[in-house]
């Protein structure tokens, strides 16, 4: 570890000043500073005077009831960057150059007074997806776009022509246990639906989500109430427009994902007394699929089908991935899934699906002003669906489609505002390690803010695909989704949305990839009715950003032969989370977070922080690593289970087009479970 010596002690002096930003005083300081710092020493090596008693320490408090899992986690994670460290110099000469260089330039403290020279000497190491942003915005911008065009071979020959009919749009509905406050926010809701819900509070909790609704939250605050009145604003104006024909009602479908078992029967009747005392949804039908409701597709339609028409057990545990509570992962994977669902067995006309979040809305006003087109009228195109060769000649199929996002603050100015700008600081002590708001920021302008026949792609004979995409505002074919059969693996509880296309990279023919739809913008209203839910959970949001290195640096060893030529196509901003030492980055970046928490007297996040996140990051990296990792056995057993989800669809659209009477009554069986999530959207007296 002698070799990271300078490097580390240039980390924890920023500026390069004498003294190190943190204290290492297990006397007087707190437990979980004082662990921290002594990790921070030990990886300075023995030569720092504190080497010894750091050692000591941390081994004294490994079994300690409070702090045995941060000791261990501090402990494992000096022999986690060893080895790692020690990998990465054999494997890649290269790298090894780079760091022998590091820490030749950090053992000087005058070459760290200018923060963002020393910024890129570190990423040279660390984080080389930023390299040259700071230098050079405009060239890494045009090289971007130049990457990511595609030339057209074939349109699509059959687009959508009527997405009221042919779009399902769906979105995810997260709920919780009421809290003290939201007892208070909303007294009109059914007290008998209260108290249950304040029952299911008690029961333990299984899954965390970053802002979820608690039962009984205030309106205003209410993402569902939010989401479904844009969307229903969004019909009126597509109606008017003539987009919508006066008898015709979109679909809307959510996943209600709870923090507790007990609200899984609560979830629709608390969703249908909000939306009756909203005033009702007139311009569209509502559908709301709790976990207890996939499992019964999955029970009593998709097993039978596949016992019957593929001559094998009913297979219910494998055809689970089919559902909705866990890890974002697994809901965003339904949204998709239902629609090929739903085509087969509901309503053969729906060709696509378009998944929202419930902060966004389409801002119909801004987008015809602006781009001429509405929301509608953007899902038109005949390049989503169509054929073409990437900018190194691959082909490629544009079954997907991604639009954009405006803050609600910024749509005044125009559309294609960037929701993500480019930092205006100086990296701070961890964004010298790992700094993702960077090549965020680079592909947001790059990919998202593109616009056809102003100087690039034409619109028409070629486009930009996209990599970088959000969580709403994007959507599939069905064609495309039965083909490619892509998911996201129900371990990952960040990016869902960016690992989404990393299940469908592979195979033979042209690989999936998402059209760039220039102008197909929604606004973005987090920070204007979840502000205080966002602020609450930035931490665990934090830790989860680590998490993710984890998952996606294993994750992409395991569906890539060549990880590298992964990481060309996916770089800058999601492939900046697979790292050639993912554990080394995020023991780094964790222990400097949390030295910047106390060093700023920022005592109680900074205890807090080291507690869960030394639990959790400690969890994912057991779940992560090895040859045989568990991280892998899931994604093979996952992507078994989905195909095994589209082959079973196949079979059983085959029997109904032989007119099949098991087939027909297992459709029946389908659309009474689809009819009993219907969440009437009649006002309510």
């Amino acid at each position: 570890m002698s070799e990271l010596g300078p490097i580390i002690q240039a980390l924890t002096r920023p500026g390069g000043r004498e003294e190190p930003a943190f204290a290492f005083d297990p006397v007087s300081g707190g437990a979980a500073q004082s662990l921290n710092a002594a990790f921070l020493i030990l990886l300075q090596g023995p030569s720092h005077p504190d080497h010894a008693r750091a050692g000591e320490y941390l081994e004294a408090a490994r079994g300690s009831p409070d702090w045995d899992e941060a000791a261990c986690f501090y402990l494992e994670g000096t022999a986690h960057i060893a080895e790692e460290i020690a990998e990465a110099r054999r494997d890649d000469p290269g790298f090894a150059h780079r760091l022998e260089s590091l820490t030749v330039w950090a053992a000087d403290p005058r070459n760290l007074t200018d923060g963002r020279k020393a910024a890129e000497a570190f990423w040279a190491v660390f984080f080389p997806e930023a390299l040259g942003i700071l230098s050079d915005r405009t060239g890494r911008l045009q090289a971007l776009r130049a990457r990511r065009r595609v030339s057209i071979d074939r349109p699509n020959p059959s687009p959508l022509a009527d997405p009221a009919r042919e779009l399902l749009f769906t979105a995810n509905a997260l709920l919780t246990a009421p809290s003290e406050a939201s007892d208070r926010g909303s007294p009109g809701i059914d007290e008998d639906l209260m108290r249950a819900a304040r029952a299911a509070g008690r029961e333990p909790q299984l899954f965390w989500y970053d802002h979820p609704i608690p039962l009984g939250g205030r309106p205003e605050n209410n993402e569902i109430l939010h989401g479904l009145g844009g969307l229903e604003e969004a019909f009126r104006f597509e109606r008017e427009r003539g987009r919508i024909d006066p008898g015709e009602r979109p679909v809307c479908l959510l996943s209600v994902s709870v923090t507790h078992a007990g609200l899984h029967h609560l979830a629709r009747r608390y969703i249908r007394e909000e939306i009756g005392r909203r005033g009702g949804l007139s311009s569209l039908d509502l559908f709301a699929f709790t976990e207890t409701d996939t499992r019964r597709i999955v029970a009593d339609v998709l097993a039978p089908a596949r016992a019957r028409y593929l001559s094998s057990p009913p297979a219910e545990k494998e055809l689970g991935v089919f559902g909705v509570d866990g890890e974002y992962g697994r809901h965003y994977s339904f949204l998709k899934a239902v629609a090929a669902f739903w085509s087969v067995l509901v309503d053969s006309r729906v060709r696509a699906t378009f998944k929202i979040d419930l902060d966004q809305v389409f801002p119909e006003q801004e987008l015809v002003a602006e781009t001429g087109r509405s929301a509608f009228e953007h899902f038109l195109t005949p390049l989503w669906g169509a054929l073409g060769r990437d900018a190194l000649g691959r082909p490629v199929e544009l079954g997907m489609i991604a639009g954009a996002l405006v803050n609600a603050c910024d749509i005044a100015g125009s559309l294609y505002t960037p929701d993500v700008p480019f930092p205006d600081r100086d990296p701070s002590y961890d964004e010298f390690v790992f700094c993702g708001a960077m090549p965020q920021a680079l592909s947001t302008e790059a990919e998202m803010m593109a616009r056809y026949g102003r100087g690039g792609p034409d619109g028409q004979e070629a486009c930009l695909e996209r990599v970088h995409v959000t969580g709403g505002t994007n959507g599939i074919l069905v064609d495309s989704l039965r083909r490619h059969r892509p998911f996201t693996p129900s371990f990952v509880g960040r990016a869902e949305d960016q690992a989404y296309i990393l299940s469908a990279l592979g195979g033979d023919g042209p690989r999936l990839a998402y059209l760039h739809q220039d102008g197909l913008v929604m606004r973005h209203d987090k920070d204007v009715f979840a502000r205080e839910a966002v602020a609450a959970a930035r931490l665990g949001k934090l830790i989860g950003d680590y998490v993710r290195i984890l998952y996606f640096s294993a994750y992409a060893r395991v569906v890539a032969k060549d990880v590298r030529e992964l990481k060309d196509r996916i770089d800058p901003f999601t492939g900046c989370f697979v790292s050639a030492i993912p554990a080394t980055v995020v023991h780094l970046r964790f222990a400097l977070k949390a030295a910047s928490l106390f060093a700023a007297g920022d005592d109680a996040d900074g205890d807090r922080f080291v507690r869960e996140g030394a639990s959790r990051i400690r969890k994912a990296l057991a779940f992560a690593c090895g040859e045989d990792s568990a991280l892998r056995r899931t994604y093979l057993a996952e992507r078994a289970g989905w195909d095994l989800f589209y082959a079973t669809l196949a079979a059983l659209e085959g029997a109904l087009s032989r007119e099949d009477p098991f087939a027909r009554g297992l459709r029946e069986r389908a659309r009474a479970i689809v009819e009993n999530c219907r969440i009437p959207t009649e006002r309510r007296d």
